[in-house]
């Protein structure tokens, strides 16, 4: 584990993960992926990208409404992603909050666009890392407000700790998430602040799923660790991984 992707957060392939959540956390996982892809990947200029994401977002609305036959150009993965929704009831809002932050994404960088205070960021981190938590706890029937709060600020966290440490990268690629007259420092800070803010969470909720998200928490804890040591791409070896485990042992 070289560094925190944000959709690798979703344990798909985990065996903490239930084997009856399994399809719908893959369904979710490639969902939130290919319209990542769609934001990002590619020589595509952003008129295209966007168009691409309408029509995701209308294949969604297709597959939300209940069709038989949700979209044509992804029929794959909206088939299963129907299949999930129909099977949990997977709210919608969250779905549609992640493309919303996509499409930010893609004017934002076609017009080099950055981020005025860390509010207007943390609005970011509400539609683009939130829900990915939200629609986890859904699938595993936790829903009081509490949680919800708890895994708002888990999820923000990773985000910021993502996008500090592939700065380099999205600066390269046009996109810079740094607060204007904040220091780097300073976010690292906060996003610590709000992982342990967060970090309570996963000693509530029970099971495998709990031992998931003490990994999750103390993998962003370390990297954290990391980039205040070192301020560059984190490479996690096998000690850190041996601190993640007794960590996680010890919340």
């Amino acid at each position: 584990m070289a560094s925190i992707d944000h959709y690798e957060n979703f344990p798909v392939a985990s065996w903490l993960c239930p084997a009856h959540l399994r399809p719908a956390v893959a369904a979710l996982y490639h969902f939130a992926r290919t319209a990542d892809d769609i934001a990002d990947e590619g020589d595509a200029p952003a008129h295209h990208r966007l168009n691409d994401l309408a029509e995701y977002r209308a294949d969604l609305n297709l597959c939300l409404a209940g069709s038989t036959t949700p979209s044509q150009r992804w029929p794959v993965l909206f088939a299963a992603l129907a299949h999930a929704v129909q099977q949990h009831q997977l709210p919608a809002q969250p779905l549609h909050d992640l493309l919303d932050a996509f499409e930010q994404d893609v004017v934002y960088t076609s017009v080099g666009q950055g981020y005025r205070n860390r509010a207007e960021l943390l609005d970011y981190c509400r539609r683009s890392a939130n829900p990915v938590g939200r629609l986890m706890l859904h699938l595993y029937g936790v829903s009081d407000n509490t949680s919800l709060h708890q895994s708002d600020a888990i999820c923000t966290a990773l985000q910021l700790i993502n996008f500090w440490q592939d700065r380099p990268l999205d600066l390269a690629r046009g996109r810079n998430y740094l607060p204007q007259a904040h220091a780097l420092e300073e976010e690292l800070q906060f996003a610590r602040a709000l992982m342990n803010q967060g970090a309570p969470l996963a000693k509530r909720v029970q099971g495998r799923a709990g031992w998931e998200l003490r990994a999750v928490v103390q993998g962003g804890l370390r990297i954290l660790d990391k980039l205040e040591a070192e301020q560059n791409r984190p490479r996690l070896n096998r000690t850190d991984l041996l601190c993640i485990a007794w960590r996680c042992l010890r919340m």
